[in-house]
């Protein structure tokens, strides 16, 4: 963080400049009421006092956006992004970061726990697949040596698809169990045995 003393000597000389770039009462009113606060990692942090907090919008415009990292940036000669806080004390500012921090990680986890379902649903939808063609190519499918045969294949991939992508949320529990009623109701057996054997199956594996 820079020194803050030269920092808001430096908006108060280019605040003038920046001000003739945008229009509007609301805008400049805002403009004139803002503090920096804080100074880091190419970020100039604005803050409002409390009571103008309804001003936080005219800030956050386009064009005054762009005037102030235009202009600012040339002051301090190095690329500004405006941040625009609540507050005016150095403790707004780490609150509001704590605050970015808690938002960020919330998208992170969102954003895992999607790709997470997704990689499971296409991995449980190819099973499935596997087991439908598996069937299908299967010769003399009625009689029940062949279906026997077929449980037995299935169970075993099945129970290595349980190993390789275990269960995590409820879609993959869903797809899981989509899978154990097709082989059920291919091979004329209660599912619930079916979820008997592959889970055996992938213990034992």
């Amino acid at each position: 963080m820079k020194d803050m003393a030269a920092i808001a000597e430096a908006w108060k000389e280019t605040l003038p400049e920046i001000m003739d770039r945008v229009t509007g009462v609301g805008v400049w009113t805002a403009l004139k009421s803002s503090v920096p606060v804080a100074h880091e990692d190419n970020m100039l942090v604005l803050g409002l006092p409390s009571d103008d907090s309804e001003l936080m919008g005219h800030l956050r415009l386009p064009q005054v956006r762009s005037a102030v990292e235009t202009l600012m940036g040339k002051k301090l000669n190095e690329t500004i992004n405006l941040v625009v806080i609540n507050g005016t004390a150095e403790s707004d500012w780490a609150t509001e970061k704590k605050r970015q921090e808690e938002r960020r990680k919330l998208q992170q986890h969102a954003l895992d726990r999607q790709r997470a379902e997704i990689l499971a649903g296409k991995s449980w939808e190819q099973v499935y697949d596997q087991l439908t063609r598996t069937y299908a190519s299967l010769p003399n499918r009625s009689m029940p040596q062949v279906r026997a045969r077929y449980f037995l294949e299935a169970v075993e991939v099945v129970a290595t698809a349980l190993q390789e992508t275990p269960i995590t949320d409820d879609l993959a529990e869903r797809n899981f169990a989509r899978c154990l009623e097709r082989i059920a109701q291919y091979t004329e057996l209660p599912s619930a045995y079916v979820a008997l054997k592959v889970l055996d199956q992938s213990f034992k594996g």
